[in-house]
Order: C-alpha cells, then sequence, then structure tokens
C-alpha cells in the first residue's frame, strides 16, 4: 500500500473520533442532566438569588422596553449580545452598559457551533467580544452559545479569551409563535428555584416576529414570583457562582488581550 493511500486510510479512521471529540459537549444541552452535574456552566449561585438574562438583543424595536421595566422594577441583569446586532444598534449597547446591567457575549452570527471548526469559532467569539469591549470600554467576561449547544472547539476558545460560559436552569420558550405571556410565565416558574439563571429574549431576531412581546408580558408575573418566594433578582456577576471581578483597570481596554484576528 503507498504512504498516500495509508495516510488517507488513516484519515478516515480518525475522522469519526475526532467529530465525537468535537461534539462531546453537546451533551450539556441536556437541561436537567447539565442542572445536576455542571452546577457551574448551568449558572448556578447564591440560594437566595436568581439571575436573570436576556438573549440575542440588542433590537431597537424592543429592547428599550425590557430596560424601562427593569429600571422601573430597579431589578439589573444580564444580556448577552450578538455581535452582528450589536453592531447595528452601538448607542443601545452603550445604555446596556450606563444603565448598569451586565453584558455578555452570544457570539457574532446565530449559528451552531458544531457546524463550525476550532478556527472560525475562536474568530466569531474574539470579533464579538472585541466590539463590545470597543463600545462599553469593559471587556465581556461571560458568553453564551447559540442554542445552547457548546463544542470543544466553544470551550477552547472560550477559555482563550478569558470568556466563561455559562447557560441556564430554566427558560421560557418565549421564541415561538405560539407563546404567552401566560405560558412563558408558567414554564420559567415550573422549574424556578432559588439559585437558579432564567433565560429570556428580548429580541426575535431569529425567534417568530413579535415573539418577544411574550417575554416582556410575562417578566413583571416572574419578578412578582421570585419575590413572592423570597428571591432576589439580578445579574450572573451577583450571583456567588463567579469569581468576583477583577480590578476594572484589568478589564479596561488598555489591559492586555490576546486579540485573534
Amino acid at each position: 500500500m503507498s504512504t498516500a493511500r495509508t495516510l488517507r486510510s488513516a484519515a478516515l479512521v480518525a475522522l469519526p473520533a475526532l467529530a465525537a471529540a468535537h461534539a462531546a459537549p453537546v451533551i450539556s444541552t441536556f437541561g436537567p442532566l447539565r442542572n445536576r452535574l455542571m452546577p457551574r456552566l448551568s449558572g448556578q449561585g447564591r440560594p437566595d438569588h436568581v439571575a436573570l438574562t436576556f438573549d440575542d438583543g440588542p433590537d431597537p424595536l424592543s429592547t428599550p422596553h425590557f430596560l424601562r421595566l427593569l429600571a422601573e422594577r430597579r431589578v439589573h441583569a444580564t444580556f448577552f449580545l450578538l455581535g452582528s446586532e450589536a453592531r447595528r444598534s452601538p448607542g443601545l449597547v452603550g445604555e446596556i452598559a450606563a444603565a448598569g446591567h451586565e453584558i455578555g457575549i452570544h457570539g457574532w452570527a446565530h449559528r451552531p457551533l458544531l457546524l463550525r471548526g476550532p478556527r472560525a469559532t475562536m474568530d466569531d467569539f474574539a470579533r464579538a467580544r472585541d466590539l463590545v469591549a470597543d463600545l462599553t470600554g469593559r471587556r465581556p467576561r461571560l458568553f453564551r452559545p447559540p442554542y445552547g449547544v457548546m463544542s470543544t472547539a466553544a470551550h477552547l476558545a472560550a477559555r482563550r479569551l478569558g470568556l466563561t460560559p455559562v447557560l441556564w436552569t430554566c427558560w421560557g420558550e418565549d421564541w415561538t409563535a405560539r407563546a404567552t405571556p401566560e405560558s412563558v410565565h408558567r414554564t420559567v416558574t415550573a422549574d424556578l428555584a432559588g439559585g437558579g439563571t432564567i433565560l429570556l429574549h428580548d429580541s426575535d431576531c431569529t425567534s417568530a416576529p413579535g415573539a418577544w412581546r411574550s417575554a416582556l408580558g410575562a417578566l413583571p408575573r416572574i419578578l412578582d414570583t421570585c419575590e413572592e418566594r423570597g428571591h432576589s433578582v439580578g445579574r450572573l456577576r451577583d450571583h456567588g457562582w463567579l469569581q468576583p471581578e477583577s480590578d476594572p483597570r484589568e478589564e479596561s481596554l488598555t489591559a492586555s488581550s490576546s486579540t485573534v484576528r
């Protein structure tokens, strides 16, 4: 057998193993298993606290409504922004930060990470991280993958870029056309417990048109339920699951960082 044929045969044997290794973290997508075995990835924190998070923004049509409601209720949250959407609404990114909310990244484009290789994954994360840093003056520390699906390449890229992946313990299924404020509240609170992390969406850029209204309509009732159960509501940084923030100077744009182009 020629050397070329030998190499081809070896590659064919290795490909399934490499694909399996790349996709292995997908097991964390299964919520009950993740919540039980991966509390850090699930975003589980202080038992008297609930972290409130939003994905897929910023959207100039919908996000301001969420910001106003949160301001009225004096609640801070964590927003996982898409880089592609942040580029379209840079002023809105500044408003989110100025209001005291925490900003993480949701990648640049809302595409499955399992379909991306290491280089494309790194470039996507770095591009989103750097844009948010430029717009806010602070490097984001948190990352949430599109669809909640991680890959080995995503874990490695996040570690290299100083990003901590975090998913959720309960969600509202607010992205569907059939969602209502009542269904979102019911779905969130069915799995809500102290120390949990709630996932909602402040944008419908990857959801049914107008789906964000169901999340907005459910939000006051969700906050009321948290209060009734004795849970304070806030950002992931207040959740007690992550190391306290480092010196702000280390997160500023003057801090050294390894940006991959």
